[in-house]
């Protein structure tokens, strides 16, 4: 389960709670469907045809693969997420794809700004940002690194710029249990649409640093939310040192990261943002 999925499941979850009926179509056995299903969610694989049977007054696509599956099934009013950073492809098949979306919603001004450069019109983008849950405040002081297989996540970067400041870092695959015992929560990354894992741990209190690449510097304000660093190993090692040396210091970022999730990043608001881009659709 990686950001996307969570935000699939609070979403869902969050629509259900406020009286709305959810189908999810998903990839068979993949880890967003056991545990949708685990949590009492009707689930089907996703193909051409389950897209055409739902007869959904809203379909709503989050990734690449749905993207291109809902728009050959042709529903009526399809809703895309774009949650990348990158360039969206220029060619015959992906424009066809992309004027087949009723609406985007972009996970950050960033997302916006590339999907305003492939020619979407400004109408058809509204910018949702990820919700999170609020987490217990950490106590710990371990220095937490997410797990990631995915080279664009800079995991083994992230881990060498620890060491050379001197210090060892958990790489978590379970991050809501992990951010219990975290007093720094390191986030390096190549490309990013947003970075919910940098929202999760500032919802668990935990000081961030984070790179200074795609939507990060909207969650991550450079000083007040939270350290922004360049993705070298001599500059995150300075990070590290920096909010380790100044405990005093790195409390308050943390606490002022703490009230922007409360304020502007919630599990709600994310939900409610949504429910009234389907509303206006409908």
């Amino acid at each position: 389960m990686r950001g996307g999925q969570w935000q699939v499941l609070r979403l869902i979850e969050g629509l259900r709670d406020r009286g709305h009926a959810n189908l999810l179509l998903s990839r068979k056995g993949s880890p967003l469907a056991v545990e949708a299903q685990r949590r009492g969610f009707e689930t089907h694989e996703l193909t051409l045809l389950s897209v055409a049977r739902s007869r959904a007054d809203i379909t709503h696509a989050h990734d690449a693969r749905s993207h291109t599956t809902a728009a050959l099934a042709g529903p009526a009013r399809l809703v895309v997420s774009r949650r990348v950073g990158f360039p969206v492809q220029v060619n015959p098949l992906s424009r066809w794809k992309y004027r087949r979306a009723a609406h985007y919603i972009a996970v950050s001004h960033f997302v916006e700004r590339r999907l305003l450069d492939s020619g979407i019109a400004a109408s058809k983008i509204t910018v949702v940002y990820d919700g999170v849950p609020m987490l217990p405040p950490s106590k710990g002081a371990e220095i937490v690194v997410p797990q990631s297989q995915d080279p664009a996540k800079g995991m083994e970067l992230a881990l060498k710029g620890v060491r050379l400041a001197g210090f060892q870092a958990r790489v978590s695959g379970n991050l809501e249990k992990d951010l219990t015992q975290a007093g720094l929560f390191l986030y390096i990354t190549y490309a990013e649409g947003l970075g919910s894992a940098a929202l999760l741990a500032m919802a668990a209190g935990v000081p961030v640093i984070a790179s200074n690449v795609g939507g990060l510097p909207e969650i991550v304000e450079h000083e007040r939310t939270g350290l922004l660093t360049e993705n070298t190993s001599e500059a995150i090692s300075a990070a590290v040192r920096h909010l380790t040396g100044d405990r005093e210091f790195a409390g308050s970022l943390a606490a002022q990261a703490r009230l922007a999730v409360e304020q502007k990043f919630s599990v709600d608001r994310m939900v409610a943002d949504t429910l009234g881009l389907y509303e206006a659709l409908l």
